[in-house]
């Protein structure tokens, strides 16, 4: 493969997400550049990790040059835990699951009623602490079912009950709720961009919202994914009284279910919400390293019929044909048929039960077969 000047030099970009469970990103992109380099030395190589806005993706900006911050804030279940963003400028990136992710909770601990995105709201304001004026907010991979509440109480926001006492944190203490007072936002949310970054547009309640869909993947019971979408429609109707009728419009916008209804929180301050891919291209700088490329190679831990619908993998693809650019694609474990990989612009994919079909092995040695994986794709594309 020549490059555009005709020099015969390939140049390769790695535009991969993690694969969960065995490899960061950015340790993709390593194993992948290694497997690269040792089939064709001279191959120019530049990795890109990417996120779709879930876990991993402050990893992703830090990698891409954003500087790493860490704030003590409250776990989902209110321990203290430490989390980090990413500034770079005058740009933030926000993950919401650093601080009320699954992985926050303690080993065997699933809380769906409890569960709170205070700590997220904290993070949210040492952003604006750090001088943000632009906050991209990933969610995704959240252990709570809170509508938002609490990242909106840390931010200032009063919920009470009939007592005017606080009501309990998590989505199950919104049944309680009987005041909303939002006089005590932070001033600054008013003058920043805040973007919500996710793949997914559920609405906040009802038959795919937010509880009915995600809360039986957070240990909720079918009780309690009532009880949770009985609270989360008293939260708005609440916040209908106080903030008038954008608070139900903002329950059935695109992105309001997601995370736990997080992102109706987010859109309740003003965010816009945009497929969590497309925006962390946009803020890694995937454009400008894209038009340097001769080949990309993406990928994931599975590439599935879920790959599909927003994550990264499928973003990359999506943009590099547009610009004319061969893909492949590197991943644990392939279920897709070559067909469908065309259509959404890969090439071919290249996955590693393909080199071990002990998924158990996959997942123990990726590193080292990943980079076996990468010396198959030297062969048959840089030479």
């Amino acid at each position: 493969m020549a490059d555009a000047s005709g020099n015969g030099t390939p140049r390769v970009l790695i535009a991969a997400d993690k694969f969960k469970g065995s490899l960061t990103a950015a340790q993709v992109a390593e194993r992948v550049a290694a497997g690269l380099r040792r089939v064709v030395p001279s191959a120019v190589i530049e990795a890109l990790p990417v996120a779709d806005g879930g876990d991993g993706t402050v990893d992703a900006a830090v990698a891409a040059g954003f500087g790493r911050r860490e704030v003590r804030v409250a776990g989902p279940l209110g321990q203290e835990v430490t989390a980090a963003f990413a500034l770079r400028g005058d740009t933030a990136v926000v993950e919401m699951a650093e601080a009320s992710g699954l992985q926050r909770l303690p080993a065997g601990v699933l809380a769906p009623l409890t569960a709170s995105t205070y700590g997220s709201g904290e993070l949210l304001r040492a952003a604006l602490d750090a001088g943000a004026r632009r906050i991209v907010f990933g969610v995704g991979g959240s252990a709570t079912t809170d509508g938002g509440a609490g990242m909106l109480a840390a931010l200032g926001a009063r919920f009470l009950d009939a007592d005017g006492e606080p009501v309990p944190p998590g989505g199950g203490g919104l049944a309680r709720l009987a005041r909303a007072d939002l006089s005590g936002l932070d001033p600054r949310l008013s003058s920043v961009e805040l973007v919500l970054a996710s793949d997914v547009d559920n609405p906040l309640t009802g038959p795919k919202g937010a509880p009915a869909v995600y809360g039986p993947q957070k240990g909720a019971s079918t009780g309690e994914v009532a009880a949770l979408d009985a609270a989360l429609g008293r939260f708005v109707a609440v916040l209908e009284a106080e903030a008038g009728p954008r608070a139900a419009e903002c329950a059935v916008a695109p992105g309001a279910g997601a995370a736990g209804g997080v992102g109706y929180g987010a859109l309740l301050l003003g965010a816009r919400f945009r497929p969590g891919i497309e925006v962390m291209l946009d803020v890694l700088g995937f454009a400008a390293a894209l038009e340097r490329a001769d080949l990309v190679i993406t990928g994931e831990g599975s590439l599935d019929e879920q790959t599909l619908h927003g994550k990264a993998p499928a973003g990359v693809a999506a943009a590099a044909r547009a610009a004319g650019k061969d893909v492949v694609a590197v991943c644990g474990a392939l279920s897709l048929e070559s067909g469908v990989l065309r259509r959404a612009g890969i090439r071919a994919a290249y996955p590693l039960t393909s080199v071990e079909p002990d998924v158990s092995r996959c997942i123990a040695d990726a590193g080292p077969l990943l980079e076996r994986l990468a010396g198959r794709i030297a062969e048959a594309h840089l030479r």
